[in-house]
């Protein structure tokens, strides 16, 4: 009787158990929302979408570190224990940072704006503001099993000075580059800009609440209707944008799917423009979009807008075809860092809002040395110490030309004996002008070594006291190491 009553209790528990997958994983998150700037009109809805997804994660299992209206000193400090936090919990946390307010791009790089930024030039904003590179290396600086980056932060430039040469919108971060298990999504496509809304939430924020609260949906399947979800609240106007380099399996909430995700059938995946127009022909407009945006490939892209072209929605289909490639280009051109590169950039898209930075960056690469000279730069074979970790007591001297070697008169030379490493050495004799001449070498001068022998070598003073030493491996180290 009493087995009996333990095994009701075990079942239920073993079952209920079994139903919470994410509860062997350690979830930490750090939510900011930057509403009240200073030199700047202040952003409505940033305080409230922090608010929101910090309860939707606690909902999740995460436990939150939320943030508002930070200054660069505190969002520095926030980011750094958040990343201790992280190491504290091991290597299989997951590390979600979400964050809500301006961001702008300088020279290619994203930078997230802390509330009392005061540029007056574009070059403050460096200065001024965090990089966002800075925070994902943060992240991957300690062990972790997945980082997520969250950004609602590509609002329309608020320093008007700064729109005359800055990009809009953010640049590209493509998380395949960087270290393995990491999601970045933004708020738009890159090179976009996003709307604040008109609502309590700003549009990618509402979606991603709704989304992410169905239970077992992973989370590409998340973003997908996050996407879809936006570019429906905004008529088209702005669809958000994510990469990943994700190996493990995550899901917001734990439970069986609802509904299927709305995904295009599976071969989609790797389809041609045609594949893609023959997949669109004949279908509503709209079912054609809601395809195209979850699929969100340049392929399908560009079938949808030869399709639908001159409506609406096929102009805004090739305004973000457009700037994707556009924004491509641009990150190959960054990541080159060369003013070839810019110069290449500039040749595809001589007149866009990134023509003042590509030139800016050529001039600034313009005294940049080449390193081609140097690693085609050959060292002269007679230089032994650069040439090679090379006894030079060991090194063959120099040979004359033969030209110069023929007016040279030879001398007759008997051949020494080989030396010998005990005992004294024998004269050497030497036969000049038919004349026998015995010659006894001078007397070793011995040098006692400074602390225990390295073998036998030759010692070359270079310099102040510090030089090389010859070892018996015939290479050189270099004195006072």
């Amino acid at each position: 009787m009493l087995r009996r009553s333990l095994l009701s209790l075990i079942v239920p528990a073993a079952i209920l158990l079994g139903a919470v997958p994410a509860s062997a994983e350690n979830r930490l998150a750090l939510v900011i929302g930057q509403s009240a700037y200073k030199s700047v009109p202040a952003l409505p809805n940033p305080a409230n979408d922090a608010r929101a997804v910090s309860q939707m994660l606690t909902d999740a299992g995460f436990a939150v570190t939320a943030a508002s209206d930070l200054s660069q000193d505190e969002m520095r400090a926030r980011l750094s224990d958040f990343a201790g936090q992280v190491a504290a919990k091991g290597a299989d946390t997951v590390a979600l940072v979400f964050y809500a307010g301006h961001g702008l791009q300088i020279d290619g790089e994203n930078y997230l704006v802390p509330v009392d930024v005061d540029p007056k030039r574009e070059a403050d904003i460096p200065i001024q503001a965090v990089r966002l590179n800075d925070i994902l290396n943060t992240l991957t600086s300690v062990p972790s099993r997945m980082r997520i980056v969250l950004l609602d932060a590509c609002r329309n430039n608020p320093f008007p000075e700064l729109s005359k040469t800055a990009g809009h919108g953010l640049a590209i971060v493509d998380a395949k580059v960087g270290a393995p298990g990491t999601f970045v999504s933004f708020s738009t496509s890159p090179g976009a800009e996003a709307e604040d809304g008109s609502g309590a939430n700003s549009p990618y924020t509402t979606a991603l609440l709704a989304s992410a609260k169905e239970p077992g949906i992973p989370i590409e399947d998340t973003f997908k209707r996050v996407r879809l979800a936006v570019n429906k609240a905004t008529d088209g106007r702005q669809t958000p944008w994510d990469s990943s380099s994700l190996t493990d399996d995550f899901r917001f909430m734990a439970g069986a799917a609802a509904s299927p995700a709305p995904t295009p059938p599976p071969a989609a995946a790797k389809r041609t423009v045609d594949e893609w127009k023959r997949e669109l022909q004949g279908k509503p407009i709209e079912a054609a979009n809601e395809l195209t945006v979850i699929d969100g490939s340049d392929e399908s892209y560009e079938a949808f807008a030869a399709i639908f072209a001159g409506t609406p929605r096929g102009l805004q289909a090739r305004d973000w075809l457009d700037r994707h490639r556009r924004m491509m280009a641009w990150s190959n051109a960054v990541l080159a860092n060369t003013a070839a590169a810019y110069r290449g950039f500039l040749a595809q898209y001589p007149d866009t809002d990134l023509t003042a930075t590509a030139r800016k960056m050529i001039e600034r690469l313009r005294y940049r040395p080449d390193p081609a000279p140097a690693v085609a730069l050959s060292v002269p074979a007679t230089n032994v110490g650069l040439a090679a970790p090379t006894c030079p007591c060991n090194a063959a001297p120099p040979q004359q030309p033969l030209q110069q070697r023929a007016n040279v008169p030879a001398k007759k030379r008997a051949d020494p004996d080989p030396p010998r490493r005990a005992g004294k050495r024998p004269p050497r004799v030497v036969v000049e002008d038919d004349v026998v001449v015995a010659r006894r070498p001078p007397p070793a001068v011995v040098y006692e070594p400074a602390g225990p022998p390295i073998g036998i070598g030759i010692g070359i003073g270079i310099g102040g006291g510090g030089g090389y030493r010859g070892n018996y491996g015939g290479g050189y180290r270099r004195g006072g190491y």
